[in-house]
């Protein structure tokens, strides 16, 4: 299954990577490893939505529902997450990533805050 992740790099800048997450058969489908973390946050922003630079507060998984969201990093890359998306949120340090509503949609999203050390890829 693919993910984009977000991270910091020496540079202080955000940096898109896209990366894989290993399936496994195991009855009647295939299913990753467990990945720890504290819970699960819902949110739900406006068509307006649009964040300047700035970092994840902690490593998450942010798993988009409905809407869209254009996310920038520092080079001007940007990466249109839709609904089904899922991004490994992981820049803590540096610049950030701004954010975006698409078009005037409303947003809505899960985090999936993560420990530090739970290895996904």
């Amino acid at each position: 299954m693919k993910i984009v992740r977000l991270y910091s790099g020496d540079d202080g800048e955000s940096h898109f990577e896209d990366v894989e997450i290993e399936l496994h058969p195991a009855g009647s489908g295939r299913y990753s490893q467990l990945f720890k973390g504290d819970g699960v946050i819902f949110r739900e922003v406006e068509g307006d939505y649009s964040l300047e630079f700035h970092t994840a507060p902690k490593r998450q998984l942010v798993v988009n529902l409905t809407g869209h969201v254009d996310l920038e990093v520092g080079d001007g890359t940007v990466r249109r997450m839709g609904p089904g998306s899922i991004l490994l949120a992981e820049d803590h340090t540096g610049r950030g990533h701004k954010s975006k509503a698409v078009e005037g949609e409303p947003r809505t999203c899960l985090f999936i805050p993560l420990d530090d050390d739970a290895p996904l890829y």
